[in-house]
């Protein structure tokens, strides 16, 4: 794959890569940096791109591992100020709960969305949203098919109920 393409694609799936990265991370900052560490890793990467055909579910899976890696960094920091702590861990705890933090800023769906267990929603908004099949996202969870299937399946579930609260 040559520079042309990579760029192409890559502004292709701008969008995607941040819908999946907010799906993991809360704070916009933190999705941005996500975003630009999973290009940035994926270019200097892109000889183990085996088929280009796949290149969107191979960079997906490099932008789910820097999430994931940006949360275990984050909960190594120990800051400065206890004061910090406690305001960050309430507005984690916001986030968690599904309320955003410019309340009114996200719909009922997202808010219910970003409720569910991080195993259910990745699925979901892979599936869903991103528009990935169930082959394809399981690739990318590094799951079965079938994981994926009753992964979908309970995240409906849960997410039906979270709505009709």
């Amino acid at each position: 794959m040559d520079k042309l393409t990579f760029t192409e694609q890559v502004l292709a799936a701008e969008k995607q890569l941040y819908g999946t990265a907010k799906s993991i991370l809360s704070n916009d900052a933190d999705c941005a940096d996500a975003v630009q560490s999973a290009i940035l890793a994926a270019y200097t990467k892109l000889y183990t791109l085996r088929n280009e055909a796949f290149f969107k579910t191979w960079l997906t899976r490099i932008l789910i591992n820097e999430c994931y890696q940006i949360r275990r960094r984050q909960m190594r920091e120990i800051p400065d100020d206890p004061q910090d702590t406690m305001y960050e861990n309430a507005y984690r705890e916001a986030d968690m709960a599904g309320e955003s933090r410019q309340m009114g800023e996200y719909s009922e769906v997202y808010e219910s969305l970003m409720q569910l267990k991080e195993h259910y929603r990745m699925p979901v908004v892979l599936h869903y949203i991103q528009g990935y099949s169930v082959k394809e996202t399981a690739d990318i969870l590094k799951v079965s098919e079938n994981a994926v299937k009753q992964r979908l399946l309970r995240g409906r579930r849960e997410l039906r109920r979270l709505l009709e609260e």
